[in-house]
């Protein structure tokens, strides 16, 4: 099955709930992130990726590495995504751009009640509950 290779983040608050996001014409929620472009670093991307769809600017010294992950692509069926994962704590305000039609803070134990990706919900949740 072809990958899909991208860096995504754990996004907690000062309340422990973390941030999950909605692209534009689909229905599952996930974390912020995404595709790793040619000679860029996982860690990179994901900076790119925040401040493209989150108008956010981390700093990368605060950002914990998780590790990689497969799971099946929420949106390209046929498809695995191999995420690199982080994590960080934010606390300043996030304005949604780029692909994302939705952005909303839930508790993790709260999140299973929304339609989640198959990342989210079999290797992100279980870090976090």
């Amino acid at each position: 099955m072809p990958e899909i290779h991208i860096a995504a983040a754990i996004i907690l608050n000062k309340k422990n709930q973390m941030l999950l996001v909605r692209k534009k014409n689909t229905h599952r929620f996930m974390q912020a992130g995404g595709k790793i472009e040619s000679g860029e670093t996982p860690l990179d991307a994901l900076l790119r990726e925040l401040d493209e769809e989150l108008q956010i600017q981390p700093d990368p010294t605060q950002i914990h590495y998780h590790g990689e992950f497969r799971a099946p692509a929420a949106n390209e069926p046929g498809h695995m995504v191999h995420a690199h994962i982080y994590q960080l704590t934010w606390h300043n305000p996030i304005q949604i751009a780029a692909e994302l039609e939705e952005a909303r803070w839930e508790y993790p134990t709260d999140a299973p009640q929304l339609l989640l990706a198959p990342l989210t919900e079999h290797f992100i949740l279980p870090l976090l509950i």
